[in-house]
């Protein structure tokens, strides 16, 4: 079993910043990509940003050029760093590992961001 735990949401104000940190511990075998997801109200969760083994990246269109995806793989940390925020921008952000063979999906319980003047 992996247990993610995840620190950093907050209420911040329009344009500005926040770091999302996730950190996994447990029975680790092999992490192959770990992300950030969220849920705002009344929508669907959907993918903000992942990083794979070998450091393939992918972010959602919406937030390209403002969030940064970066994983220290010694400590088994992923981090979110987010800029320029905007009030759609306001969700539960989940961390998401994929590890292990077979690979097993692990969720973070989640932390609140909310993007409010």
């Amino acid at each position: 079993q992996v247990q993610l735990v995840e620190s950093g949401g907050g209420l911040v104000q329009p344009g500005g910043s926040l770091r999302l940190s996730c950190a996994a511990s447990g029975s680790i075998l092999r992490i192959y990509a770990m992300g950030w997801y969220r849920q705002g109200p009344g929508k669907q969760r959907e993918l903000v940003a992942r990083i794979q083994n070998g450091g393939s990246i992918t972010y959602a269109d919406s937030v390209k050029g403002r969030f940064t995806i970066s994983r220290d793989n010694a400590k088994n940390t992923v981090y979110l760093q987010m800029n320029s925020l905007k009030p759609e921008d306001t969700a539960v952000y989940l961390c998401n590992v994929l590890e292990g063979l077979p690979i097993k999906n692990y969720w973070g319980q989640g932390t609140q961001v909310t993007v409010s003047s």
